[in-house]
């Protein structure tokens, strides 16, 4: 069988491709406070704002590009079994090669139903309007999972962890919860690496790689068997 290796992204591989993050910027993404535009609060209070907002993201993700450490990951999948737990909601994973990819926050190339979640449509890089209603006659919402909501995939996201042969976390600060708490899913026997080129995340008997995702990830790949 082969040897499962797991991978937990962050903000910072998808930073390398020239995506925005907010948490380098004192709370703000794209200059807005994200429970001005991540919160199911915000939606209620400022339907426009938000949908503009995400809107904005899924046209500066259609001219973003996969960069080295998305392609070096999706390469692994022709001599192990591997997959990609992202805190990210764009789709670089995939459109660099990875097949088997969890989202634990959403997705940006997705919509959902405002009242009725479990209607999810793929969108593409289109804008969500208000007045795109679901079937069913209510709006659509980005398919994004906001601060205070639940994270549906997030038992998913554990059992893969809990199988891992290697665990691998690139570009994260690994202090969103409840994503962070997946760390503490591998057995302990289990090698773990980080490759971050900011403070090291406080993650017990892991190997650090201190430079930024394609170099690190680049160090990673070539040091295995």
């Amino acid at each position: 069988m082969q040897n499962h290796i797991v991978v937990l992204t962050g903000a910072g591989i998808s930073a390398e491709s020239g995506l925005s993050t907010f948490r380098d910027n004192g709370g703000l993404w794209e200059e807005h406070s994200v429970y001005d535009v991540a919160t199911p609060e915000a939606f209620a209070r400022n339907q426009e704002l938000v949908l503009r907002f995400y809107n904005d993201r899924r046209r500066q993700l259609e001219s973003a590009q996969s960069n080295q450490a998305h392609r070096l990951l999706a390469e692994l999948e022709s001599r192990y079994r591997v997959t990609v737990v992202t805190q990210n909601v764009d789709d670089l994973h995939e459109r660099g090669g990875s097949s088997n990819v969890i989202h634990l926050h959403g997705e940006l190339t997705k919509a959902r139903s405002s009242r009725h979640p479990e209607l999810v449509y793929d969108i593409g890089y289109r804008d969500i309007r208000q007045g795109d209603t679901c079937e069913r006659g209510a709006q659509l919402r980005p398919h994004i999972v906001w601060f205070g909501e639940e994270v549906p995939m997030l038992d998913r996201a554990a059992e893969v962890v809990r199988s891992a042969d290697q665990l691998l976390i690139v570009g994260t600060s690994l202090q969103v919860y409840p994503a962070a708490g997946l760390v503490y899913e591998v057995d302990r026997e289990i090698p773990i690496t980080v490759v971050d080129p900011g403070e090291p995340a406080s993650v017990s008997r892991a190997r650090f790689i201190c430079k930024g995702a394609c170099e690190g990830v680049a160090d990673w790949v070539a040091g295995l068997p």
